[in-house]
């Protein structure tokens, strides 16, 4: 993807593609003997960091995200992150505590920098305690191997993955006149995907020099449209994390004495964020569709979220996508119930393009009136991979964008037990 100022690229190295970011990935068995599958991560910055973080809304919160939250409130500068996968150390009582401020304390430890500046997160298992003998052996291994090279990157995405099935891994260039700005992040997430946010980690670095009022703000805006726009089952997690750490490297500073800036660092910064939230959706545990849906014309962009949320979540909906079946009669049912007040005979529905609003829509309900003369064409959209759907309720001006997917028997199968 490419901006007039700034470039966006998947599949890079990730956090390490940004100088002066080193990371690290080990395998410290958390989820029972040691078997080779990497489950722990370092993020470390040598020079210090700003930070902003957005999570999870649940209010049954893991002992990292509390933490987090603590150390957003209490400290400015920053330099790293530790990561575990396989187990949530969520629903984990005091000593869900003590052991995330435990990874804070060997982190800290073991890259020499203070407790107080390193973010803990954790993925998995919820309601099991942590072998925290495995993991601070993993920690202490993890520091050593530290370092700003791609295999590092890669090796640091793939230790944060659970049930995902490929890492995701996202890198913005921006040009600014002579200078350039690096961003890049990594994400894992593929089940419980229901904003806001979903049980999802992400993590961004970035050499621009930011205050952590503008790193705040942005970051929430860019959350707002990518990672609070997915949803695969409807589920919201306990530890759901985003977070994004700027070392200033770049000597760029981004500040309100350049808006032109400002808002080019906005887009490079969103556009990162849905990249990879597309990459999350995309890898729902065992879909087999990826579906876009557009709502326009809505009283309120509050009603229009409504009307997407829906219908994405709607499991008569879901179910017939994976049957390729253009059962458009749910769809309406759906919106109808979203209590957003759309008057059926203002209502207008029509396939289009996957992530193409300018070609032209297979109409399926044209102000309340079906058009059967286009079920073929309804058939052979739904029976595509990546689909867009466009509801219009012809009343005000509230948009929203919002990505689902199907529900096949294999996730239930998938999720039918531990």
């Amino acid at each position: 993807m490419t901006d007039q100022n700034f470039t966006i690229t998947t599949g890079t190295a990730g956090i390490t593609d940004v100088p002066e970011f080193e990371t690290s990935g080990f395998a410290c068995g958390i989820r029972g003997p040691i078997d080779g599958r990497l489950d722990l991560a370092l993020i470390y910055s040598p020079a210090p960091c700003t930070a902003a973080g957005v999570f999870t809304q649940n209010d049954v919160k893991a002992a990292p995200v509390r933490l987090n939250q603590k150390l957003l409130e209490t400290n400015r500068i920053f330099y790293g992150i530790v990561v575990n996968s396989g187990n949530a150390n969520a629903c984990t009582g005091p000593q869900g505590k003590a052991d995330a401020q435990e990874m804070a304390n060997l982190a800290g430890e073991n890259l020499g920098i203070p407790p107080e500046s390193v973010f803990v997160c954790s993925t998995g298992h919820i309601g099991a305690f942590l072998p925290m003998d495995r993991i601070a052996n993993g920690i202490k291994e993890a520091a050593v191997a530290t370092a700003n090279s791609p295999e590092s990157g890669k090796t640091a995405a793939r230790a944060i993955l659970t049930s995902d099935t490929s890492t995701k891994t996202v890198t913005a260039k921006i040009q600014w006149k002579e200078e350039t700005i690096t961003l890049a992040g990594m994400a894992k997430g593929a089940g419980m995907i229901q904003p806001n946010m979903a049980t999802m980690l992400a993590f961004i670095a970035t050499d621009a020099g930011i205050g952590r009022a503008h790193l705040r703000k942005m970051l929430k805006e860019a959350v707002r449209e990518s990672f609070n726009r997915i949803t695969v089952d409807g589920d919201m997690s306990t530890n759901d994390t985003v977070l994004i750490l700027a070392n200033g490297v770049s000597g760029v500073k981004v500040s309100n004495k350049n808006k032109d800036l400002l808002e080019l660092f906005q887009n490079a910064l969103s556009s990162l964020c849905l990249e990879l939230a597309l990459m999350i959706v995309g890898d729902g545990e065992k879909i087999s569709k990826v579906v876009e849906l557009c709502i326009d014309g809505a009283r309120t962009h509050r009603a229009a979220e409504k009307v997407a949320r829906a219908v994405a979540n709607s499991l008569l909906v879901k179910s017939s996508w994976a049957g390729n079946d253009p059962n458009w009669g749910r769809i309406v049912d759906a919106a109808g119930y979203a209590g957003a007040g759309l008057v059926e005979e203002m209502l207008d529905i029509s396939y289009g393009e996957y992530r193409d609003r300018e070609g032209n829509p297979i109409v399926v309900l044209e102000k309340g009136v079906p058009h059967p003369a286009n079920k073929d064409a309804w058939l052979k959209q739904v029976s595509q991979p990546r689909f867009q759907i466009n509801i219009n309720l012809n009343q005000k001006k509230g948009r929203c964008r919002l990505f689902s997917t199907d529900l096949t028997e294999k996730y239930v199968k998938f999720n039918k037990s531990e």
